[in-house]
């Protein structure tokens, strides 16, 4: 019966993860953090149930990527530079999450989540932030429709911003992309599907170096994640398919709603706990 469990709980956190580009940790993690509560999953802590979901993101992470590669929306070289910041903030994130219990745990990360959504919420509401094209990165991108999108970032910016991205996904064991989709979209004016794209691709040595902590820690559960890796592998596939099909505000409209949702209900449960 576990294992049926995380097969599902796999498919259906791959599936949200890939197709809003966050790797289904944000799924997974309070998941097992629910799971944790009942008696069969009762020896589960914050720290196994980050690094168990960090190592089967490898796969979501690998998955997805492979299937963006086939839809040419992941965009290479910021993907590279981000990942100058995001490597090393990953491996420190795994070592804090050792400070935590799980209450405390379950309060930071609601919260975190919460903050995510509502950047999404007045997404609208904000200006574009300028920014020098003779100063930093400037890429242009066109969808399926024909629509050529312009963006760009200051790269020292963006190298500072991945760092405590994969610092927070050290922690949280959510592979980063539940903030690096919204400051790609925010701050770097990304198209949504290529930040997703661009997100998941940065996903996979994001997650490797950080499972790689979490192992050295004994912070993952090899029945688990075995059981976790099917689910993850099928579920991103079938979250790059929904990403082609569905348009842009639809993503975001999904993201912010899953945020909210699960913001919540993970500050109830530390509190309440």
């Amino acid at each position: 019966m576990e294992w049926i469990i995380l097969v599902i709980v796999g498919i259906a956190a791959s599936s949200l993860g890939s197709l809003i580009g966050m790797g289904g940790g944000i799924i997974v993690v309070p998941a097992l953090l629910y799971l944790a509560t009942l008696p069969t999953f009762s020896h589960l802590s914050p720290q196994v149930v980050v690094g168990t979901s960090l190592f089967t993101m490898i796969f979501t992470g690998l998955s997805s990527t492979l299937a963006y590669m086939k839809h040419k929306t992941i965009d290479y070289k910021s993907g590279f530079i981000f990942l100058i910041g995001s490597g090393p903030g990953s491996i420190l994130g795994a070592w804090v999450t050792e400070k935590m219990d799980l209450h405390s745990f379950n309060i930071y990360f609601g919260l975190f989540i919460l903050f995510i959504s509502l950047v999404l919420v007045v997404k609208e509401k904000l200006k574009p932030l300028p920014y020098r094209k003779d100063k930093g990165v400037v890429l242009t991108f066109t969808d399926n429709s024909g629509t050529t999108f312009e963006y760009g970032y200051n790269p020292i910016i963006g190298v500072l911003i991945a760092f405590i991205v994969g610092l927070l996904s050290g922690v949280f064991g959510i592979g980063g992309g539940s903030l690096m989709v919204p400051t790609m979209i925010l701050l770097f004016f990304f198209p949504p599907h290529v930040a997703t794209a661009t997100s998941m691709f940065m996903i996979l040595p994001t997650s490797i170096l950080s499972s790689i902590t979490h192992i050295s820690l004994g912070n993952v559960n090899w029945l688990y994640a075995l059981a976790l890796i099917p689910g993850a592998w099928i579920g991103a596939k079938v979250g790059v398919f929904l990403n082609t099909k569905f348009k842009s505000k639809t993503i975001v409209f999904i993201l912010r709603a899953i945020l909210i949702i699960v913001g919540v209900r993970l500050i109830y449960q530390g509190i309440a706990g």
